[in-house]
């Protein structure tokens, strides 16, 4: 679902169901952003974020949960400049933030 939107919005969009297949791509090769849930299989939103900005420091990350309070908790491990999008959210806002964040770069 979300996919389809993004890609409707113009976005490149590359899908993975679980953190560890998201890290092995994102170790070959380079991403504008890593828009990623908190909780998933293999290897949850944060330690993916963690990783993934170990290889590239400048990569973009936004968390999409329904926990943002352990995103935004100071002694986790997420990333200081990932941004947080609480569900529910509307895709309007969804593809709003992605924008800003993009443009930022």
């Amino acid at each position: 679902f979300l996919v389809k939107a993004l890609e409707k919005a113009g976005y490149h969009v590359t899908h993975f169901d679980n953190g560890a297949s998201a890290y092995e791509r994102l170790r070959e090769e380079p991403f504008s952003l890593l828009l990623t849930d908190i909780v998933m299989p293999e290897m949850d939103g944060i330690e993916l974020a963690r990783r993934a900005t170990e290889i590239d420091p400048d990569l973009k990350i936004m968390f999409i949960t329904g926990f943002a309070a352990v995103a935004l908790n100071p002694d986790s491990d997420a990333p200081r400049d990932a941004k947080v999008l609480s569900k529910p959210f509307h895709l309007r806002d969804l593809v709003n933030e992605i924008e800003k964040m993009l443009i930022a770069a």
